[in-house]
């Protein structure tokens, strides 16, 4: 069996067997939507390469006593991110005022409570995979900053750091203020771990290049 196909059915399993919420021990039991586990296949599992602190068809309350649940939750140490695919068929292209407006309060109530809030479209998990990669990097560095090679330098963890946080590429001049370091320093520090593959130019040349974090 291949890799992720293994840790998805034993992922999927263990949640099933440690809920105790009939409600979302139903939804689990139906299976998770084609767009969650095309996410899971071609986004997030490539990224990540396992599914820690990831729970599927999360239970949340609103405001009006009911529930409501996220494709995905990401709860690493008590945190709260969540993941939801979001589809572009008739159904999203025709979607009315009510339930327009009801998708515009929901992601309010979910901000409102805490959360940090990732929307996915489904065509950019087929189209754009690794586009989608990058966003959930950066999204899973907002909660997880210490997640570096005890072998790197403190200028060198921090940069990755950084590079977790950004949605985009950065350049040399743009890591330097963040560091408090010379535009030079910046890419000796740079130049050390695209050797290390740990970071990718993303375009440019010579003096003018950008660089962001490998997927």
């Amino acid at each position: 069996m291949p890799r992720f196909e293994q840790q998805y059915e034993e992922w999927l399993v263990s949640n099933l067997k440690n809920e105790s919420n009939h409600r979302r021990k139903e939804l689990l039991g139906k299976g998770l939507g084609h767009g969650t586990v095309e996410f899971l296949r071609k986004v997030w599992f490539p990224a990540i390469g396992n599914f820690d602190h990831l729970f599927p068809e999360w239970e949340v309350r609103d405001f009006n006593n009911g529930y409501r649940y996220l494709d995905l939750a990401y709860m690493p140490g008590g945190a709260k991110g969540g993941i939801e695919i979001q589809g572009y068929g008739p159904h999203a292209r025709d979607l009315d005022v009510r339930r327009f407006k009801d998708l515009c309060r929901r992601h309010c109530l979910l901000a409102l409570d805490s959360w940090t809030f990732l929307p996915i479209a489904y065509p950019s998990i087929i189209e754009e995979p690794k586009q989608c990669q990058q966003l959930v990097l950066s999204f899973i560095g907002k909660f997880i900053a210490t997640d570096v090679s005890s072998t790197l330098t403190w200028l060198e963890a921090e940069t990755l750091r950084y590079a977790r946080r950004l949605l985009r590429a950065f350049t040399p001049l743009e890591l330097a203020k963040h560091l408090r370091v010379t535009d030079r320093h910046s890419r000796r520090i740079l130049h050390h771990l695209v050797e290390q593959q740990l970071l990718d130019v993303a375009g440019g040349q010579q003096r003018y290049r950008t660089y962001q974090l490998r997927v």
